[in-house]
């Protein structure tokens, strides 16, 4: 890793005054990337912006003032041609309108999940070398979850466990699910019995 921190301009657009500030303060916190947000509010304000600056990341709620349409922006902002755009998902969004943007994550991902996807986004490079690699990485937290699940908790148990909110729990299951391509406790149980997550012993069979 480079001693000089990458410096990223990315602008939060987002309604919501808590969501927005708590995404700013996270991604203040992703280490190895001096990160400067920039919170805007209304389409008006994105739009004000986009038109006296060039930020490296726009991530905004699909749902942002009501609907926004990303195609329809960036034919009105064709100088911010190579930005990227994340979606910032925190209720149920159609896949077909996240696919226009070049990716996504959850209110209720970990800061290991949402410093790997800009790293990624930023670095496509290694992302192709280290797919493979990346592909098995899992958060501390989520290595917490598989533990659990392996022991035969439930998503109530591991919420209490972890003190966590049972939303927060399944997204975190479907998150490991896709990283692993497991879907299965079974699969869940090897895997973590060959990574040394847990002991024969601790199994609940």
């Amino acid at each position: 890793m480079s001693s000089n921190n990458l410096s990223l301009k990315i602008v939060v657009a987002e309604s919501s005054v808590i969501i927005r500030s708590g995404v700013s303060a996270v991604l203040k916190r992703i280490p190895n990337l001096d990160i400067h947000p920039v919170e805007v509010h209304s389409l008006e304000a994105l739009k004000h912006y986009a038109n006296l600056h060039r930020p490296d990341i726009i991530i905004i709620n699909p749902a942002f003032d009501g609907w926004f349409s990303l195609p329809a922006f960036k034919t009105e902002h064709p100088r911010l041609e190579g930005v990227k755009y994340i979606a910032l998902i925190s209720s149920v969004t159609n896949n077909n309108v996240l696919k226009e943007y070049d990716d996504r994550f959850s209110i209720c991902d970990d800061l290991d999940i949402i410093s790997s996807r800009l790293h990624n986004l930023m670095h496509p490079d290694d992302e192709d070398e280290e797919k493979d690699n990346e592909a098995e990485t899992l958060s501390q937290r989520e290595k917490e979850i598989v533990t659990c699940v392996v022991k035969g908790m439930t998503n109530k148990a591991i919420a209490e466990q972890l003190f966590l909110s049972i939303h927060t729990v399944i997204t975190h299951r479907r998150n490991i699910a896709r990283k692993l391509q497991i879907h299965s406790p079974a699969g869940l149980t090897i895997y973590a019995i060959v990574n040394k997550l847990v002991e024969l012993s601790e199994i609940k069979v």
